[in-house]
C-alpha cells in the first residue's frame, strides 16, 4: 500500500520497467479500452495526465485499489500528482471509492498542492461514505468555497447518520447562501425531513422545487408524496402524487403505503387497482392497509389473490404481518395455518418469525401452545424469551411472566421495557417504577419504548417531581422526542396537574407531531376544564390536515361536556362517521349522553342509549342518574337507578342518588322504601377520600 511519498518511490522501482499500458494489463478489458498514447510516450513509459486521469477514473468506477495504487506510483515517478491538479483530484477519488480515508487525507494535505473545489468535496464525501461525521462537519465549515455538491453530501451524510433535524438546517443554509440546489439534494432534504414528520419543513423544500424547476423529477416526487404522508397530510401526499407527470413502482407504493397508515382502506384498494405494474410490495402494502383496520379477512382474500397473480410465495417479513394480525384479532384458525404454510416454506429457521409465533399464540389466550412453540426454538435466543414474557403478561400472569423474568439468561432492553409495560397493565404501576429503577442501577439504558411505559406509571401512581425527572433524564441523553414519549409527557404532566408544563412539551414538538401529541393535549385540557382551549387547538390541528383519530374525538367531547357546547358536540360526533369513516365506541356514546344529560336533554340521551350498537355501562347509567336529580326527572332517574343496579348490584352510591331524587320531588315514601332496601340488601355508600401527593 503506498501510504507516503517514499513508499510511493519504491513502489515506482518495482515498477520502472512497466508501462501505463501493463499495468492496465493486470486489469478488465473495460480499463484497457479507456487508454491511448503517442509513440513517443509510450517509449518513456509515461503517460500523458489525460490518459492517466482517464485510467484512474477506471479503476474507481471498478474499486480495483491495486492498480489504482501503481497508477499513483506513475503519477509520483512522472510528477503529475503535483503538478497537475486532475491527476491529483483523480487519486483523491479513486481511494475515497476504495474507503481508503487515510490515503486521501495524505495527498489532500500535501504541502506547496493546488486545491478546487472539486478537492473539498472528493474528501468531503469520503468522510461521509467512512460515517464520520464530526470530520465531515470540520471539512465542511473550512470549505472556502461551498456548491451544490459540498451542501448535498454534508445533508446525505447527516440523513444518514440519524440526525434530520441538521440535515434540514442544512439545506436551510443552503438556500439562504443562494446555492440553487439539485433534485439529489431535495430528494435527501425531504427523505431526512420524513423522519422527523415536519409538516413546514416539509412545504418549504416543496416550495424550493416548484422554484427550481425540478419538482417532476420521479425522485423528488416520490418523496415529496412520502413526506406529506408521513406528517399525516394524506390529502397534500396524494395531489403531490397526481400532479407527477411521470411515476414509477415505487411512487405507487408510496402513495399506497400513506394510504394504509392513515387507515384509509377505501383509496388504498382504489390506487392499487391503478397500479400498472404490482410488485410484491404492492400487494404486501395492500395487505398491510387490510390489517391495520383488522379487516383480516379481506386481508386474507387479498394475499390468495397475491399467489395467484405473482405466482411466487411470500416473503418472510408478509407472513409474518399476516400472522401478527392473526394474533392481534384472535384469528386461531387463520394463524394456525399460516404456521403450518410458514414451517412448509422453512421460513421457522429465522429468529424473528419463531418470536412472532410465539406472540401469536400469546395474543390469542393460547398460553400453553405459546410454550410449547418456545421450546421447539431450534435456539434459545432473547427474541424468544421477550415473546413468552409478553405473552404471559398479556394473559395477566403477571407472576408467571416475574419468574420468566428472574431466570431469563440474557436480557436485552426490549425485556425490561415488556416487564415494566406488563406491570403498568395489569395495574401495578408501583411495580413498574420500582423494576425501572433497578433497570437503571444494571446500567441498561432505556430507550424511547421503556420511557413511555414508566411515564404512564408515573401518571398513574407517581409524583410530578419524579415525572420531571424522567424528563431530564430524556433531555440528559438525547432520546428523540418521539410521537409516543412526547404524547407520555403531556400525558403525565396533565394528569399530575401540571398543564402548564404539558404546553409547554407540546410547543416544542407541535410542529412535527403527527396525531399522537396532539391527542394528549387536547384531552389534558379538556380534563382539566380549559375546554376553550383544547377545541382551539383540535382547530389548530385540523388546519394542518393531520387527520384525528377515535381518540382525538373522546377529547373533542369531553371538551363540549365540559363546555355544554351541546350543537357544537352533536356536530362533532356526527364527522366521526361522516368526515372520518370513524366508529364511534362506548366512550364516545358516553360522552354524547353525558353531553346531552348535563344540557337537559335526557329524553334524547335515552334514545341514543336504544340505538347504540352496544349495551350502556355503569358510566354511561351513572351520568343518566346524575342528570336526571340535576334536572328533577324521577322517571329517568328509576330507569337508570334500575339498570345500574342490574350491571353491578353492589352500587349503593346509585340508590343514595334515587333516593335524593325522590328526596328533590318530596316523595318521601319512596325515599324510605330505597333506605330499607339499601339497608336489607346491605348496600351503603363508599365514603369518599382525599390524598396530597
Amino acid at each position: 500500500m503506498i501510504t507516503t511519498r517514499g513508499s510511493a518511490t519504491r513502489a515506482i522501482s518495482s515498477i520502472h520497467s512497466r508501462s501505463l499500458s501493463s499495468i492496465l494489463s493486470s486489469t478488465d478489458a473495460v480499463n484497457r479500452r479507456v487508454f491511448s498514447f503517442s509513440s513517443s510516450q509510450q517509449e518513456e513509459g509515461f503517460p500523458d495526465s489525460l490518459s492517466l486521469v482517464a485510467a484512474i477514473k477506471s479503476c474507481a468506477e471498478s474499486l480495483n485499489l491495486s492498480a489504482g495504487q501503481q497508477l499513483h506510483g506513475l503519477a509520483l515517478k512522472s510528477g503529475l500528482d503535483r503538478s497537475n491538479l486532475f491527476v491529483r483530484n483523480a487519486l483523491l477519488n479513486v481511494y475515497a471509492k476504495c474507503s481508503r480515508l487515510d490515503s486521501v487525507l495524505r495527498i489532500f494535505s500535501s504541502p506547496n498542492t493546488e486545491r478546487d473545489s472539486a478537492s473539498w468535496n472528493i474528501v468531503l464525501a469520503s468522510y461521509v461514505r467512512s460515517d464520520r461525521l464530526p470530520g465531515a462537519r470540520r471539512i465542511f465549515d473550512e470549505m472556502p468555497h461551498r456548491d451544490a455538491v459540498s451542501f448535498t453530501t454534508m445533508i446525505m451524510g447527516l440523513a444518514r447518520n440519524g440526525r434530520p433535524d441538521e440535515a434540514v438546517a442544512t439545506f436551510r443554509d443552503m438556500v439562504a447562501s443562494g446555492v440553487r440546489p439539485n433534485e439529489v439534494t431535495l430528494a435527501t432534504v425531504l427523505s431526512a425531513c420524513s423522519h422527523l414528520r415536519a409538516p413546514r419543513g416539509g412545504s418549504m423544500i416543496h416550495a424550493a422545487a416548484v422554484k427550481h424547476g425540478l419538482v417532476d423529477f420521479v425522485l423528488v416526487g416520490t418523496n415529496l408524496v412520502h413526506v406529506y404522508a408521513s406528517c399525516s397530510r394524506i390529502d397534500d401526499s396524494r395531489s403531490a402524487f397526481d400532479a407527477l407527470p411521470e411515476k414509477n413502482t415505487v411512487t405507487w407504493n408510496v402513495m399506497l403505503n400513506g394510504y394504509a397508515k392513515a387507515g384509509q382502506v377505501g383509496h388504498a384498494k382504489d390506487l392499487f387497482e391503478r397500479i400498472p405494474a404490482k410488485d410484491l410490495v404492492s400487494w404486501s402494502t395492500l395487505i398491510d392497509a387490510f390489517l391495520r383496520v383488522q379487516r383480516l379477512q379481506e386481508a386474507l382474500r387479498i394475499y390468495r389473490g397475491m399467489l395467484q397473480d405473482l405466482g411466487e410465495r411470500p416473503n418472510e417479513v408478509l407472513m409474518v404481518d399476516l400472522v401478527s394480525a392473526c394474533g392481534r384479532c384472535s384469528a386461531v384458525q387463520e394463524g394456525q395455518q399460516f404456521h403450518a404454510a410458514i414451517t412448509k416454506m422453512g421460513l421457522d429457521r429465522h429468529t424473528f418469525v419463531q418470536s412472532t409465533l410465539i406472540h401469536f399464540y400469546g395474543a390469542c389466550g393460547l398460553v400453553d401452545l405459546a410454550c410449547l412453540q418456545f421450546q421447539a426454538c431450534r435456539q434459545s435466543h432473547v427474541a424468544s424469551w421477550n415473546a413468552l414474557l409478553a405473552g404471559l403478561l398479556r394473559n395477566n400472569l403477571v407472576e408467571a411472566a416475574a419468574e420468566l423474568f428472574d431466570n431469563m439468561p440474557e436480557r436485552d432492553v426490549v425485556s425490561w421495557s415488556t416487564m415494566i409495560a406488563g406491570y403498568v397493565h395489569n395495574g401495578s404501576s408501583h411495580l413498574a417504577l420500582q423494576l425501572f429503577q433497578e433497570m437503571q442501577h444494571k446500567g441498561y439504558e432505556a430507550n424511547d419504548i421503556t420511557l413511555v411505559s414508566v411515564l404512564s406509571a408515573v401518571a398513574d401512581s407517581g409524583t410530578l417531581d419524579y415525572g420531571k425527572w424522567i424528563h431530564d433524564l430524556i433531555t440528559i441523553r438525547r432520546i428523540p422526542l418521539t410521537d409516543n414519549l412526547s404524547a407520555g409527557l403531556i400525558d403525565m404532566y396533565a394528569k399530575r396537574g401540571s398543564i402548564g408544563n404539558a404546553l409547554n412539551v407540546f410547543d416544542i414538538v407541535k410542529d412535527s407531531a403527527s396525531v399522537s401529541p396532539w391527542n394528549a393535549i387536547i384531552c389534558g385540557l379538556a380534563m382539566h376544564g380549559h375546554a376553550d382551549m383544547s377545541l382551539e387547538v383540535f382547530m389548530d390541528m385540523q388546519s394542518r390536515s393531520i387527520t384525528p383519530n377515535s381518540i382525538t374525538f373522546i377529547g373533542v367531547l369531553s371538551a363540549c361536556c365540559h363546555n355544554g357546547l351541546l350543537d357544537t358536540g352533536r356536530r362533532y360526533f356526527e364527522s366521526m362517521r361522516r368526515e372520518y369513516n370513524i366508529e364511534p365506541t362506548i366512550k364516545h356514546y358516553g360522552c354524547l349522553v353525558d353531553l346531552l344529560a348535563r344540557a337537559g336533554c335526557l329524553e334524547e340521551a335515552e334514545r341514543v342509549i336504544e340505538w347504540m350498537p352496544m349495551e350502556a355501562d355503569v358510566m354511561i347509567w351513572g351520568s343518566m342518574l346524575a342528570s336526571a336529580r340535576t334536572h328533577g326527572k324521577v322517571e329517568i332517574g328509576e330507569r337508570a337507578a334500575d339498570s345500574l343496579a342490574r350491571l353491578e348490584p353492589s352500587h349503593g352510591a346509585a340508590r343514595i342518588l334515587l333516593s335524593n331524587i325522590y328526596a328533590d320531588a318530596g316523595r318521601w315514601s319512596d325515599v324510605f322504601m330505597v333506605r330499607r332496601a339499601m339497608q336489607s340488601s346491605r348496600l351503603d355508600k363508599t365514603p369518599g377520600w382525599s390524598g396530597i401527593l
